[in-house]
């Protein structure tokens, strides 16, 4: 079969390789579509931990092909999706229920294969029903989606909170949404492109803004500004020096910054630890999706998140490797890899 493979920082390629076989408690499945997530951009320049060679793609959706003699629960035909996070359930942290924390933490899609190729061999109990009528294509949003739940439920949104969410790509939209649906009633949106700005006004946004102009700070906080003296909750979204640097700006006196998005690992930002203290900011990380991937894949089904117009273009397998080696183009917010 045909897989993408990260064979070295800075070397990606697709190969021939044999297809998987499902182990006992496995589900063999054909991958219907996979996303690009930044992260692999991450890997493929040395800016996240992983374990070459390996086949990337850790956001996917496919049919069940066959599964494993012990396995329940699933039959041959069914479309799933994966939660690619597979914690031990036995150290410190999983048996606190931090399961995103598990000190022996393995990834479908950087520590072991994943949704770049034409199968994949998923563990049972990783694996989530989804309705078969569902779009192919939908099911791969289930992970970022599910990355995006954790952060939200971190930030503590309530009806009536002000929200700022720094950036626009897929990360940043899909919060948007989901501020909505919390019941947030000022939702701004910072993005450099226009086209993004525009779209996360249609999915909820109330306003956005920017970051780039010279009065940003003044248009979002200033005393006539969108949310005056700061919002109740930031979400950065971006994983980026300068957003990170602003979201602490941003927040009010007694507010939230939850880091969503994902910095190249050892970047540095700069901020005043007194500002933090004399404001009393709560400043969160949020690592991946403890137990919320089924409520991810439960809102998708429902139709209550946009998914179509979050999809930029589909790619094939062939095409892949070039689309993770390249920065995202301009305006663009999701490519998917589609096996056939």
């Amino acid at each position: 079969m045909k897989a993408v493979r990260l064979e070295a920082v800075g070397s990606i390629a697709m190969r021939d390789v044999d297809k998987p076989l499902a182990g006992p408690e496995d589900l063999l499945v054909r991958i219907e579509a996979s996303g690009v997530c930044g992260t692999d951009r991450h890997l493929f320049h040395g800016e996240f931990p992983c374990r070459p060679p390996v086949t990337l793609g850790h956001e996917f959706s496919g049919i069940v092909e066959a599964i494993g003699p012990t396995v329940s629960g699933f039959a041959v035909g069914d479309r799933v999706t994966g939660d690619p996070n597979i914690a031990c359930g036995r150290c410190a942290h999983c048996h606190a229920g931090r399961v995103n924390l598990c000190s022996n933490l393995q990834a479908i899609g950087i520590h072991r294969d994943g949704g770049f190729a034409e199968y994949l061999v998923l563990p049972q109990k990783q694996a989530f029903l989804l309705p078969p009528d569902l779009k192919p294509t939908h099911g791969a949003f289930c992970e970022p989606l599910g990355c995006c739940l954790h952060g939200v439920d971190l930030a503590g949104i309530r009806p009536g909170s002000s929200v700022a969410v720094l950036g626009g790509g897929v990360i940043g939209l899909l919060t948007v949404q989901l501020a909505k649906l919390a019941g947030a009633k000022t939702i701004i949106l910072s993005t450099r492109q226009a086209s993004r700005r525009a779209l996360a006004e249609e999915l909820g946004a109330t306003a956005t803004v920017d970051p780039n102009a010279a009065d940003f700070f003044n248009v979002v906080t200033g005393p006539s500004g969108l949310a005056p003296g700061g919002v109740d909750v930031v979400l950065e979204c971006a994983g980026v020096r300068e957003t990170v640097e602003q979201s602490m700006h941003l927040a009010r006196a007694g507010g939230t910054v939850a880091i969503v998005g994902v910095m190249p690992q050892g970047m540095k930002v700069e901020f005043e630890p007194f500002d933090l203290l004399f404001r009393e900011l709560k400043i969160l990380g949020s690592f991946l999706n403890p137990f919320t991937h089924r409520r991810a894949a439960d809102l998708i089904a429902s139709g209550a998140i946009e998914i179509d117009r979050l999809i930029s273009r589909q790619v094939t397998l062939e095409e892949a490797p070039a689309v993770i080696a390249n920065p995202p183009a301009p305006g663009e917010v999701k490519v998917l890899v589609v096996p056939r």
